[in-house]
């Protein structure tokens, strides 16, 4: 128990819900988790300002529990821009003008999709309707991009992932790039929908992003499995 007291004690992990702690809690209590308390700690000893906010680090988590989860997109590491990140991958808070430029493209595709034309760049509804909206790597510093990876919170991140290809209800995974379609290559429940196509970033969303039309996908399998669409309008 004292790794997971002494993680507590830094803020690492708000109150999981309850289905989501289920089969997350003994990983706080593994040699990675202890590692990467270290290495956050240290950064705050040298008065590095972490991103997000430390009770947003789960906050994909929080919103969305188990068995809220209809759709997963899988994102890289947080925004290293102070005010922008709070937990939830390719999303920034309402406020944060311009919108960053491959959500931007991801909102050309929603509207090029199903004609739904969104104005601010805060998803935490889509994450109130079970859209898990999951960074690899929860934390960054600030201006730092990437600056986090490879110091564990991936072995967070593949393990929910495992749990979710475990689960018995029809998911649909959002690989965007081949970061993402390489963390999620272990989704291989035949159940589930996986979704497979570039980055929507500036540098590859014309090599197939556009025109892919994973909104309606999704929801059409959404549908097909009983469960209620999603309103990708925010």
């Amino acid at each position: 128990m004292r790794i997971i007291n002494n993680i507590m004690s830094l803020n690492i992990s708000k109150e999981l819900p309850s289905l989501w702690k289920s089969h997350l809690s003994s990983e706080f209590e593994k040699d990675y988790m202890l590692r990467l308390h270290d290495f956050l700690r240290e950064e705050k000893d040298h008065e590095k300002l972490i991103l997000p906010h430390s009770s947003l680090w789960f906050n994909a988590l929080t919103t969305t529990d188990l068995d809220r989860v209809k759709v997963v997109i899988l994102g890289q590491d947080p925004y290293p821009t102070p005010g922008h990140a709070h937990g939830l991958c390719f999303s920034v808070m309402p406020e944060v003008k311009p919108i960053p430029k491959s959500l931007k493209n991801i909102y050309k595709e929603l509207e090029d999709d199903l004609g739904i034309v969104n104005s601010n760049g805060n998803l935490q509804s889509w994450a109130e309707q079970g859209v898990l909206l999951l960074n690899s790597v929860l934390t960054v510093e600030a201006g730092n991009a990437n600056s986090h990876q490879g110091k564990g919170w991936e072995q967070l991140t593949d393990r929910i992932i495992e749990v979710l290809n475990e689960q018995p209800s029809p998911i649909a995974f959002v690989l965007w790039g081949a970061y993402a379609q390489k963390k999620g290559s272990i989704v291989n429940n035949p159940q589930h929908l996986v979704l497979r196509s570039p980055h929507p970033s500036p540098l590859s969303a014309y090599r197939g992003f556009f025109g892919s039309k994973p909104f309606s996908k999704i929801n059409d399998f959404l549908i097909e499995n009983g469960k209620e669409p999603i309103n990708w309008k925010v």
